[in-house]
């Protein structure tokens, strides 16, 4: 008896170890099901890659430009006046007067040069354009060409050229040039005989952030040196048209006296025939390139060797091209040539 006892003892041990063993692999398959339903399972299937991708259905609605939510009336030699956005009306600024061959980094540096020149014409009443903010007369606002023009003179290179200037325009957005927060007169030309002058060398106004620096463009630069002749009949008629007084008897040679020299090595102010005449008026007088000239005159004529081109004032597009090649980003360049300066966004009477 007592060894069955004890053999029914082990037994029913056994069984409970098993029953036990049992019902705790129910509770571990089981409780998942309880806890997170069947869901799990099919996520996890749905899961397996099939070599899809997912589709994203939302739409997303691209922010408008900060140039496009400025209009700029622009007069145009018609005599119509168009409207345009500003992000439009850069693109033809940028494209009539900068070659569009020209590093990225300088084309932007136009864009945000001719931004901000647009910027601090707005507001005011132009005689020569009253109902516009801006017209297409270089002597009077900036160089403008319509897309169409500018594609077909690119030819081949029409939509790399246009692409890239719709870069420059649309990574430049909304930045402007300021001096105490407000849009500078931001003034450019095309080349530096290796130095900028001041403005009130050329104006009579000086501008805190309008003075001379180095600029380093050089021989690259199409006809940096240029030379203009006139006969001695020729150069007596066009000076004493306007300078009446001036004496050009006797040697050629002894007309020119007295040069001084501007801060860029040019000329500021030289005496013909004993009157003395600004480099800027003989500049305008005569057709030169610019102020950074030198004379001869004999008894063959008079002849002027002149370097760079433009008014020397602001930035020099070729200097800026020559510093962009360097690795200068384009708020570099502008900071370069307009001193003390920030390159900031701005939004027009903000």
């Amino acid at each position: 008896m007592k060894n069955n006892l004890q053999n029914y003892g082990q037994r029913w041990g056994v069984k409970q170890v098993v029953a036990t063993a049992l019902a705790l692999l129910l509770v571990l398959f089981l409780l998942p099901l309880l806890l997170f339903g069947t869901g799990g399972l099919e996520q996890t299937e749905q899961a397996a890659p099939t070599g899809e991708l997912p589709i994203d259905r939302t739409v997303v609605t691209p922010s408008p430009s900060a140039d496009s939510q400025t209009q700029i009336r622009v007069a145009l030699t018609d005599g119509s006046v168009l409207t345009l956005g500003l992000d439009q009306y850069l693109w033809r600024v940028v494209a009539a007067e900068m070659p569009a061959s020209f590093e990225l980094e300088a084309l932007k540096a136009q864009a945000a040069a001719a931004r901000t020149y647009t910027l601090s014409k707005l507001g005011r009443t132009v005689e020569k354009h009253p109902d516009a903010d801006v017209c297409t007369d270089i002597t009077c606002c900036q160089a403008y060409i319509d897309p169409d023009q500018a594609a077909a003179n690119w030819g081949d290179n029409a939509a790399a050229y246009t692409a890239k200037i719709t870069s420059a325009v649309s990574e430049t957005d909304g930045m402007a040039v300021l001096y105490d927060g407000q849009p500078i007169q931001a003034v450019f030309f095309s080349s530096a005989a290796g130095r900028t002058v001041d403005a009130v060398e050329v104006w009579g106004n000086s501008v805190p952030y309008l003075t001379g620096v180095d600029s380093p463009e050089g021989d690259e630069v199409p006809n940096y040196h240029s030379t203009v002749t006139f006969t001695l009949e020729e150069f007596k008629s066009k000076l004493l048209a306007q300078y009446p007084d001036a004496d050009l008897s006797g040697d050629p040679a002894g007309w020119f006296q007295n040069t001084v020299p501007n801060s860029a090595g040019g000329v500021e102010q030289v005496d013909v025939g004993g009157v003395t005449v600004s480099g800027g008026a003989l500049r305008t007088l005569l057709g030169l390139r610019s102020t950074s000239f030198t004379v001869t005159a004999d008894s063959q004529g008079v002849t002027f060797s002149v370097t760079g081109y433009g008014h020397g004032v602001g930035m020099s597009q070729y200097g800026a091209n020559a510093l962009a090649r360097q690795g200068k980003t384009y708020d570099e360049i502008l900071k370069w040539y307009y001193t003390g300066v920030e390159v900031a966004p701005y939004t027009p009477g903000g």
